[in-house]
């Protein structure tokens, strides 16, 4: 187990990430690319990814064994950025830093000789190291970003709202089954016993796609606190399939409800940044269930993803969803088309990517 310590301090200075971290999905991802488990979360992704791979699995294998403990320079703050400020982060990291954390690795003895040489600090093998986590990550997440956003967006609707209801305290208390608040001490399930002491630096919240079973942290205290934790998935439906454009409206949100019925197109936009059933029900003025049977078209049509949060649920808007409100996609930006899957994830048990 692991038991993070707060102080009052400590819990002024929670935080959720603001948006997904390109490192952690992609370090995460590649746990999940190299198991046969959750097949009805992972499966047909796992076998998309691995058929666009090209060797970068084989080239990262040693630096992320498929359990246990991984170098935490692989996932610095920048994450959250964006994939170029991660990159350029992961390239500053000092040499010494490089040499500790490799060699704590289980089998530091027997790794490759490019690893070895980037626990030297030489350049070269970080910049292959880069290369090859750039490459990674074009092939398994890039595809799936907006997917991944959707279903991390939703979770951060959650814990907004438990967080506007109750305070600290509540935020941390509607936290997954694997994580208990007991003031004033988190207790989370791990592999390993240990205690964090946050000693007034707070505590980042980052929910992952990617992450599944127990909880994630760094192995090094001093780092800044972060604690990774799964978000839950839909527990039925087909795998997202990357589109270049959804079928839009004209260009115009006033032309929705031409497409989808007036109710329809209302019910949509009232979704906006998040809203319960009965919420939904009194924006736009209709009954509990017509509001209910509304929001399960657009969940099935893939333009709105729901939440359970205890006995309520929230809806939120898919980027599919968000596109058609706007009259289609941003230039270049990717949405999914199709009911999204991905479904949820164990959250108890022992989980493979924990750190130790």
């Amino acid at each position: 187990m692991l038991r993070v310590h707060f102080s009052e301090l400590d819990l002024a200075r929670l935080r959720m990430a603001i948006r997904p971290d390109v490192l952690w999905e992609t370090v995460l991802s590649f746990h999940r690319l190299r198991e046969n488990r959750a097949e009805n979360v992972y499966g047909e992704w796992r076998s998309e990814a691995r058929n666009r791979l090209n060797g970068e699995a084989r080239l990262l294998a040693s630096l992320i064994p498929s359990r246990g403990y991984f170098p935490d320079f692989l996932t610095p703050a920048e994450g959250v950025i964006g994939c170029d400020s991660a990159m350029d982060a992961l390239r500053a990291t000092p040499g010494e830093r490089l040499h500790s954390e490799i060699s704590r690795l289980p089998a530091a003895r027997s790794l490759p000789g490019w690893i070895r040489e980037l626990a030297q600090g030489e350049a070269r093998p970080l910049d292959r190291l880069i290369t090859t986590l750039r490459a990674y990550h074009r092939a398994a997440v890039a595809p799936y970003w907006a997917h991944i956003q959707a279903r991390i967006e939703a979770d951060r609707a959650a814990r907004g709202r438990a967080l506007l209801d109750g305070g600290a305290d509540g935020l941390l208390a509607s936290l997954p089954p694997t994580m208990r608040w007991r003031s004033p001490v988190l207790e989370v399930d791990y592999p390993v016993d240990r205690d964090l002491h946050l000693r007034g630096r707070g505590l980042l919240l980052l929910p992952s796609f990617f992450c599944r079973g127990t909880p994630v942290t760094f192995r090094n205290p001093e780092l800044a606190p972060v604690l990774v934790y799964p978000v839950e998935h839909a527990r039925r439906g087909a795998p997202p399939r990357p589109q270049q454009r959804p079928a839009a409206a004209s260009g115009c949100p006033r032309s929705l409800g031409k497409l989808v019925g007036q109710t329809r197109s209302e019910v949509l936009l009232e979704v906006g940044g998040g809203c319960t059933t009965s919420e939904l029900a009194r924006r736009v003025g209709v009954s509990l269930a017509s509001a209910s049977q509304h929001a399960s078209v657009l969940r099935e049509a893939g333009l709105v993803h729901t939440l359970r949060q205890g006995s309520a649920v929230l809806h939120t808007l898919t980027p599919l969803g968000a596109a058609l409100l706007r009259g289609g996609a941003a230039p270049g930006e990717r949405v999914f088309g199709a009911p999204t899957a991905f479904p949820v994830v164990a959250t108890s048990g022992r989980g493979p990517s924990a750190r130790g």
